[in-house]
């Protein structure tokens, strides 16, 4: 998350310094932090084939909804964002890319959110929501890219047959 997207807003974008978004998401961070819920280990004992259903309805702890969705997520946005940036990924299969994990991303978000008070340590919670939020802002940063810097991202002078998309 935020390897190849966050130093193109840093040097192409130029909406805000490091220290700017550093502030901005320190303070989220503590809104989070004072708004995030009190624990209350709600939690039973579910096969695994009950597992979306019980994170969707928030009984599920918050490190088994956070931690593997986060890790496949990130390493699939890695994986497309490399291969896009190399040249072996063309504009609009990186466009698909994006467009198939924006619904679990939704459904991740709401897990997370209501699985929220299923654990002890509030900072804990803050942090699986900021992160969150993260990812959206990620999205939205590659969508500016998309639409904005598409010849800086992808090489466009590479690509031969998606070239179109590059304007």
């Amino acid at each position: 998350m935020f390897i190849y997207s966050l130093p193109l807003f840093f040097a192409q974008i130029n909406l805000a310094s490091p220290l700017e978004l550093l502030i901005i998401v320190m303070a989220l961070g503590v809104v989070l932090f004072i708004s995030s819920p009190t624990s209350g280990e709600n939690l039973h004992n579910l096969a695994l084939d009950n597992y979306l259903f019980a994170a969707w309805c928030g009984r599920v702890s918050l490190k088994w909804v956070f931690w593997p969705f986060f890790l496949i997520l990130n390493a699939g946005l890695y994986c497309a964002d490399t291969l896009a940036k190399i040249g072996m990924l063309t504009v609009s299969s990186w466009d698909d890319v994006h467009l198939m994990l924006l619904l679990p991303i939704v459904w991740w978000t709401t897990a997370i959110w209501r699985c929220s008070a299923n654990t002890s340590l509030r900072a804990g919670m803050a942090c699986a929501r900021l992160l969150t939020l993260a990812v959206f802002f990620e999205y939205g940063l590659k969508l500016v890219i998309r639409i904005d810097y598409p010849r800086i991202f992808f090489g466009c002078e590479e690509l031969l047959l998606d070239y179109g998309s590059c304007f």
